[in-house]
């Protein structure tokens, strides 16, 4: 006890000698920061151990290069229960509950444990060319780039996990580093956004949703009952909302403090005029998804079984697992974990204009403007939760087609779609600092 109580002081006596600009976060936001490292690494733990089955040394590695303070956090996993409790010093406890088919979520103690009752397994087919089944069709000088890349990368500390090519419809080249293989399950971070904005796609189809809605919260009896579906799905809904990620943030309570995702945003004022500001925000997206579960019936139930009927099976995709947080609904900002090939079949459907393997999930007309520059009036190419290559002067990546759009993530992680070369390129690691995205793809397209 004495040799906590030490380290504590030690510790905030560290935070205090240490100028907050240095720290991301002021020293009054310290209980903030046991809670968010106890949260965080319970979170990650459980989601990493039970979904993509990682080591525990890997594990503490992947939580460790978001903050060192996590180092002190101890870890217990309970793999009869499949959950994971975590201790900060005595100072803040956490428990991250697994359930099959629906990943890891933070518990509440005020709200029941969440239960599923997973879809019915449809049958892979094996002998059948991806998409549709495992069967792949490698272009051997692809491979060999791909396979070169990640070699590069992982000597550079990239930590590039996987690698994979698609080229007029067929899985050309896939590339994994020690540990990883094409089952293994990968959290993509941010990319989840992008595919909460495609399951609202569809939605359009089956339940005539009009992206020009507005008054799509009863708490929304103000200013902000004039927002439109659309300036959410395109960041340009005018709320306050702060995507810096440290301790006391709005991003961060979000993620790791409270029950809902959607809370915090939902009661978020308004900054700007509806469609004329772009600001990246998290919470955005979280308010899209908990609009969509509402709609879908108000239960986790309904908003599984629609996902995995609609879009997950036609799509024969086995392995994505859309996390929730305490209340049952998707964090649709951020948790969402898939293999790469399923990361590239969810990038096909997009870059094949809303179709795969016969089935047009997503109208053509929805995946062109999902793909069109917002309103804003400072940062146009952004689309349906898409990044954009083009809708500004200048290109955001230069060096690739014009026409060329992604979902982004955390850790570097991207899967792009270029339509005009009927392609898409998926990486998936855990980097840190820069990462060659942008070169690496240039050498891949270079060898179509």
């Amino acid at each position: 006890m004495k040799k906590t109580l030490w380290i504590v002081l030690g510790l905030a006596a560290l935070l205090i000698a240490v100028p907050p600009y240095w720290l991301g976060f002021s020293v009054f936001q310290l209980g903030h920061t046991f809670q968010v490292a106890s949260s965080m690494t319970a979170k990650l733990a459980c989601s990493a151990k039970f979904v993509s089955g990682f080591s525990q040394q890997q594990i503490i590695d992947d939580v460790a290069s978001y903050s060192s303070v996590t180092k002190l956090v101890d870890i217990e996993y309970d793999l009869e229960q499949q959950t994971v409790q975590t201790d900060m010093l005595g100072i803040s406890q956490s428990t991250a509950q697994y359930v099959p088919g629906l990943g890891c979520y933070l518990t509440h103690s005020d709200l029941p444990k969440l239960e599923l009752t997973p879809s019915l397994s449809f049958p892979m087919q094996q002998n059948a060319p991806w998409p549709a089944g495992s069967k792949i069709d490698t272009d051997l000088s692809v491979q060999a780039i791909t396979d070169e890349i990640i070699r590069q990368d992982n000597l550079a500390g990239h930590n590039t996990r996987a690698l994979v090519v698609i080229k007029d419809g067929k899985l050309v080249a896939e590339s994994y580093a020690q540990n990883t293989h094409a089952l293994t399950p990968l959290l993509g971070w941010s990319m989840a956004k992008s595919v909460t904005a495609m399951t609202l796609g569809r939605m359009e189809q089956t339940h005539s949703v009009n992206i020009n809605q507005t008054h799509l919260f009863p708490q929304w009896n103000d200013e902000r009952g004039d927002i439109q579906l659309k300036q959410l799905l395109t960041m340009t809904s005018g709320l306050d909302f702060s995507e810096k990620y440290a301790p006391g943030s709005d991003a961060t309570k979000m993620l790791f403090s409270s029950a809902s995702a959607a809370s915090l945003p939902l009661d978020s004022a308004v900054a700007f005029p509806a469609g004329d500001h772009f600001s990246y925000s998290s919470g955005t997206s979280n308010l899209l998804a908990d609009w969509i579960h509402t709609v879908l019936g108000d239960s986790l139930q309904s908003s599984y079984d629609y996902l995995h009927s609609q879009i997950l099976e036609p799509a024969a995709i086995h392995s994505l697992v859309f996390e929730t947080d305490a209340t049952g609904v998707t964090v649709g900002s951020s948790y969402l974990f898939a293999t790469a090939r399923d990361w590239a079949r969810l990038g096909w459907i997009m870059a094949n204009e809303g179709s795969i393997n016969g089935h047009q999930l997503l109208s053509e007309q929805w995946v062109s403007d999902a793909q069109q520059p917002n309103s804003s009036d400072n940062e146009k190419a952004y689309g349906y939760q898409f990044w954009l290559n083009s809708g500004d002067t200048e290109l955001r990546w230069p060096s690739l087609p014009e026409d060329g759009f992604a979902m982004l993530g955390s850790r570097k992680q991207s899967v792009m779609m270029i339509p005009s070369q009927h392609a898409v390129l998926v990486r998936l690691g855990w980097s840190r600092g820069e990462y060659p995205m942008e070169q690496n793809y240039r050498r891949i397209l270079d060898e179509f």
